[in-house]
């Protein structure tokens, strides 16, 4: 977290002792009221102001307070607070009701705004002060950081923060922790003697059993917010959180513990018990949950790695579909995460992404769409809204993407065998920022980038000189994961496609000591049952079992599910036999893990490998799951196999 440093946020540092003292002193003299005690008069709760004669002579101002100008960086001016506004009288327009105060800020929406209404004001409860540094928070804080930070330096702002340091033990609980939540966003740093005061008093007031189960929540949002707190409060926090019945807790109480288990369970803490009582009443309470609560708590229970918790996750999955356009990139990125981790797949939440991505595709944050992209390639879900608007930010974006983020684009199209209308002008794209930015790439991120392209036949000749340069080898053997398996097999099979074809192509060649003997993915074994199947069929057309070879190794690197050999008169040979060999059939007996999820559409490792098998002289014969699966007997496979390999001939006898 980015942190205003105690240089830039030293509200009273360059006054002198003297003025500071007497500063310290005139603060025990305003007659500050909490919201337990009783006003002594009407005097005693309006606003007073300190102004300044010179640096060491203060003096209380009533009537000059619009001007609120300071003529150092010491505090001239204070707002007068007071806990209870209900005892106060209202004179002269200085008072305002705390409800149409809350209505008034709310419709303000810059912290300009905002701090010209409060020097509008003679008198505010600590309550109305609190939330005014909120609406600020909101209003200045976005994901980069605090917007301007020479709000920090406003007068008002100051006097502000000056009254809530030094009367921080006579604030209402709402005030403190308010307070400390809008000043903990706004990044102060929590070394700052603001800070520590507050932080002080709370921890005081929390030990001493006087907050609130709201109090409770705001003080351990804050404490998780700093990044770094005492895991010994935190667990207080849970511990008071405990003595009311857990099944009475609100969602807000119940997103902050999960919070708070994320921080114990890093320092080692054992919580599993309390998690199974809370993962149980959360599971009653996931129809009430917020966008922010939902993506809160999937994210906890990834990292508290609660993969047991199956209907909770579940629920809370199906939930998520309702908020898909309102979740925030943070957000969402946050629930697809959890959808991966928990091995969640939904055909309603693949439609709730298709009917917001393409419409919010300008306005999604590049690491949001990044991460849709991940999601869909993971679960191998082709959706064509997702990725033809994705292809259309990329031409429009790639300049600003991130390396990882312009992976992270592309390489769902290869992996999915998918080409979108805008394909020509989205690879013409990739190949200028390629040629531009090509040594900020990592070279397992480059190889992931060139091989997912070579897949859907966009061959990437201009930078295969670089991927088979002894110094790129290299690189990627020094770099995590080296040249494992998966590595190896791409760079073999770039080598392989460059050679089938581009046959131009006269670059560099992948040294045989990088190329594996044979290319192993998830896909590449067939579905067990239907192989069992197409193999039963095959035995009843052919008779016996040594015309046809199964799962056969190729001199090429791919391995041949069925191979079928016939001689110049197109007679079946058999399998074992060298000689006389006319022809070769390949079987690809393509189960539903070789396609995309729900859809006909052959991955791309599927597609390439029938493509490369074709260009090494096989006849090859596509046997898809979709077309087997509603043939109810051998007997029939087998007059459907002899239609696909020999449609020339007659069919079978009876």
């Amino acid at each position: 977290m980015a942190l205003i440093s105690r240089k830039s946020f030293q509200l009273y540092s360059t006054s002198t002792p003297a003025s500071r003292s007497a500063l310290m002193t005139l603060s025990k003299r305003l007659n500050f009221i909490s919201g337990q005690r009783k006003p002594q008069s009407s005097s005693s709760v309006a606003m007073r102001m300190l102004c300044v004669k010179d640096k060491s002579q203060y003096t209380f101002c009533r009537k000059k307070h619009v001007q609120l100008q300071m003529q150092s960086l010491s505090v001239n001016e204070a707002v007068h607070l007071c806990g209870d506004t209900r005892n106060c009288t209202k004179s002269n327009n200085v008072w305002m009701d705390e409800q149409l105060f809350f209505k008034k800020l709310n419709n303000l929406g810059t912290s300009k705004e905002i701090f010209c209404f409060l020097s509008s004001l003679e008198v505010m409860s600590d309550t109305m002060a609190s939330g005014a540094l909120q609406k600020i928070s909101e209003v200045e804080v976005d994901d980069n950081g605090l917007k301007n930070p020479g709000l920090l330096e406003n007068e008002v702002f100051r006097a502000l923060c000056f009254q809530f340091e030094f009367e921080s033990s006579k604030l209402s609980n709402t005030g403190l922790l308010n307070a400390l939540q809008a000043l903990t966003k706004l990044r102060i740093d929590p070394q700052s003697t603001l800070m520590t005061s507050l932080l002080s008093e709370s921890e005081q007031r929390l030990g001493r059993g006087q907050l609130t189960a709201e109090n409770l929540c705001a003080l351990g949002e804050s404490l998780l917010e700093l990044e770094g707190p005492s895991c010994a409060t935190l667990e207080q926090i849970v511990n008071r959180m405990q003595e009311r019945d857990i099944r009475s807790w609100s969602p807000r109480e119940i997103v902050m513990v999960y919070q708070i288990l994320q921080v114990t369970v890093r320092e080692g803490k054992q919580c599993q018990s309390l998690l199974n009582k809370l993962n149980s009443v959360t599971l009653c309470a996931v129809s009430r949950l917020s966008p922010n609560f939902v993506s809160v708590i999937l994210n906890s229970l990834v990292v508290l790695h609660q993969t047991r918790a199956v209907l909770l996750v579940t629920a809370l999955c199906k939930h998520s579909v309702q908020h898909v356009p309102y979740f925030t990139d943070h957000e969402l990125i946050n629930v697809l995460e959890a959808f991966l981790y928990f091995g969640q797949k939904m055909q309603i939440f693949t439609e709730a992404l298709e009917r917001h991505v393409p419409n919010s595709i300008h306005t999604l944050h590049p690491q949001t769409v990044s991460k849709v992209m991940q999601y869909c390639c993971k679960k191998l879900i082709l959706s064509k809204p997702i990725f033809d608007a994705v292809a259309e930010s990329f031409i429009s974006s790639a300049d600003r993407l991130t390396t990882d983020q312009i992976a992270a684009y592309i390489i769902p199209f290869g992996t999915l065998n998918y080409l979108p209308p805008s394909a020509s002008s989205l690879f013409r794209k990739l190949e200028t920022v390629l040629h531009t930015r090509l040594r900020q790439f990592q070279p397992h991120t480059l190889l992931n980038l060139l091989h997912s392209c070579v897949l859907i036949q966009r061959y990437p000749i201009n930078f295969l000189p670089k991927i088979f340069s002894p110094y790129f080898l290299q690189k990627l053997q020094a770099q995590p994961p080296g040249l494992n398996r998966v590595v190896t097999s791409q760079l073999t099979q770039l080598f392989l496609t460059v050679t089938l074809e581009c046959p131009f192509y006269e670059g560099p060649k992948l040294l045989s000591k990088y190329q594996v003997k044979a290319f192993h993915t998830p896909q590449s074994s067939p579905d067990v049952h239907l192989f069992k199947r197409v193999k039963t069929g095959l035995l009843y057309l052919l008779k016996k079992r040594i015309y046809f070879a199964s799962e056969v190794s190729t001199p090429f690197f791919y391995v041949v599910d069925i191979e079928i050999k016939l001689d110049e008169e197109g007679f079946v040979l058999p399998a074992a036999q060298l000689e006389e060999v006319h022809r070769r059939i390949a079987l690809c007996v393509d189960g539903q893990n070789r396609f995309c999820a729900h859809s006909h559409n052959l991955l791309g490792e599927e597609a390439i490998k029938q493509r490369h098998l074709q260009l090494l002289g096989y006849e090859v014969v596509q046997i898809p799951f979709f077309e087997v699966e509603s043939l109810q007997n051998t007997r029939k496979i087998a007059d459907y196999l002899h239609k696909k390999i020999f449609p020339c001939t007659n069919g079978l006898s009876n």
